[in-house]
């Protein structure tokens, strides 16, 4: 009986490990067509051959985040890179890795992803993986540079998801401690009050994008990491 006992248990797991794997795929969101920002690499292209690109920089690369921050008056001493490219997921990132990161063979890159990932419904190990292929993309290709991940920040409109943003920084945490070269910045502590909500001056009013205060902070908070590792 106890022979037979076994045998219903490990039939029963064995049936179950497709269904669980059938549902972990089910739960995960699409990503969306990198092409569509084919125009944009082809003018970060244009801007290339057309301007001064320093070597060994310090490149900012993410989502819309990145793309409003005025990085180069932030950081008038430093050899700054703004590759921000808005509406994009952390799975652009890693598809765009050569164009928009790799061909500056930078010294520092900073990377600001997963905002709007969890917005359109991903959850934080898709999200994590996606880190994560960008970090492999880089390191196959030979490169050393240091790699500075920004938390998700809160924003007033994205609440929701709050909870699940979180999680991801939470989880991307662990993972830039377990691995040499990579750096992790939490950039969303310091815009929540005493209430744990977001501060609405820190907000444009679509309550998704930082005014010039929200950004100073961030420039408060990110500027002594670059200039200890540049």
């Amino acid at each position: 009986m106890r022979v037979r006992h076994h045998l219903l248990t490990l039939l029963a797991i064995s049936t179950a490990l497709p269904v669980l794997a059938s549902e972990s795929l089910a739960a995960q969101v699409a990503d969306p067509d990198p092409s569509r920002f084919a125009e944009t690499f082809q003018g970060f292209a244009q801007w290339d051959a057309e301007n001064f690109v320093p070597r060994d920089g310090i490149l900012f690369i993410g989502s819309s985040s990145i793309n409003f921050w005025r990085t180069a008056e932030s950081f008038p001493d430093l050899p700054v890179i703004n590759r921000g490219f808005g509406g994009s997921h952390a799975s652009d990132a890693t598809h765009w890795v050569r164009d928009g990161v790799l061909k500056y063979d930078p010294a520092i890159v900073v990377y600001y992803e997963g905002d709007n990932d969890i917005t359109q419904g991903k959850k934080s190990p898709q999200v994590m993986e996606d880190f994560r292929d960008f970090v492999r993309a880089i390191r196959n290709a030979g490169s050393d540079a240091e790699i500075v991940f920004l938390s998700i920040k809160p924003s007033p409109a994205r609440m929701d998801v709050w909870s699940e943003m979180q999680k991801a920084n939470d989880e991307l945490r662990a993972f830039t401690e377990s691995e040499g070269g990579l750096h992790y910045i939490d950039v969303g502590s310091d815009l929540l009050g005493r209430n744990g909500r977001p501060r609405p001056e820190l907000y444009v009013a679509d309550g998704i994008h930082m005014t010039p205060a929200g950004y100073e902070i961030w420039d408060r908070i990110v500027g002594p990491v670059l200039r200890s590792l540049h």
